[in-house]
């Protein structure tokens, strides 16, 4: 998991934001998107009821695309008669990029590198042969794609013992995502812990891969264990749930555009 670091208290309370267990009621009835413009910059706007909802730190709920904005608005005019926040990730995502992510880049685009040392896609089974076999097909045009695409050169191994990679690949994982506006970069942050992978996670944002594809990569070895011994309801409400936020996630780059 990447560290995002929390919003820092001392604004928290200035800012009026205290987290509260009590179910807040849905206050509006009519959600838009509107174009902001400003000393500040411009972007696009959510509206209920003509006012622009805010962050936990007080910002502004502004977008930097009407996509991405329409995308937020959705789960915004999806509630019902209390606000539920599990079934408003885009919203999340925003938000974190606003009031933490814009603060914190560096530091998030080193957590993002670091999983380039020890990506998912590096490691290959030694046992069984099958699935040495399924990883080698499915992840090896991926990291292909990294070396010639991204020039991410990642190199294989078998077994779990770490293999160091080379320097120069992760620091240039580190300035792709320094690259990235804060929305992309929190979504990259999100992508990449899930998915296992910095290759993966960048091949989602950049719109190589879809979210749902990503995923079912980075469950091979999940899903052949599954092939031999089931799977039981837990588990599958779980690896629905990831594969949810994937799709999500794609959707998010997508609009981000």
């Amino acid at each position: 998991m990447i560290h995002i670091p929390p919003l820092d208290p001392n604004v928290a309370a200035r800012k009026g934001f205290r987290e509260s267990e009590e179910r807040l009621k849905r206050f509006w009835t009519a959600v838009e998107v509107k174009e902001r413009t400003g000393a500040h910059g411009s972007g696009w706007a959510v509206t209920l009821d003509g006012r622009t909802p805010k962050t936990p730190a007080h910002a502004q709920l502004v977008l930097p695309t009407e996509a991405a904005a329409r995308l937020v608005a959705g789960e915004w005019a999806a509630q019902g008669e209390f606000i539920d926040p599990a079934a408003m990730p885009a919203t999340r995502l925003a938000s974190t990029a606003i009031d933490r992510v814009r603060l914190a880049r560096e530091p998030v685009a080193e957590e993002i590198a670091a999983f380039a040392g020890s990506d998912l896609l590096c490691y290959l089974a030694d046992h069984p042969t099958s699935l040495a076999v399924e990883q080698a097909r499915e992840w090896t045009p991926w990291r292909d794609w990294a070396a010639l695409e991204l020039g991410v050169t990642l190199e294989a191994a078998e077994g779990i013992v770490h293999r160091p990679q080379d320097p120069a690949a992760i620091a240039r994982v580190r300035d792709l995502a320094l690259r990235l506006d804060d929305f992309a970069l929190t979504g990259l942050a999100v992508a990449v812990p899930l998915l296992g992978s910095a290759v993966l996670g960048l091949a989602v944002q950049r719109g190589a891969l879809s979210g749902e594809v990503a995923f079912e990569l980075s469950r091979l070895d999940e899903a052949f264990q599954e092939r031999q011994w089931g799977v039981d309801a837990e588990a599958a409400e779980r690896t629905a749930g990831r594969r949810a936020e994937a799709v999500l996630l794609d959707r998010w780059f997508r609009a981000l555009g």
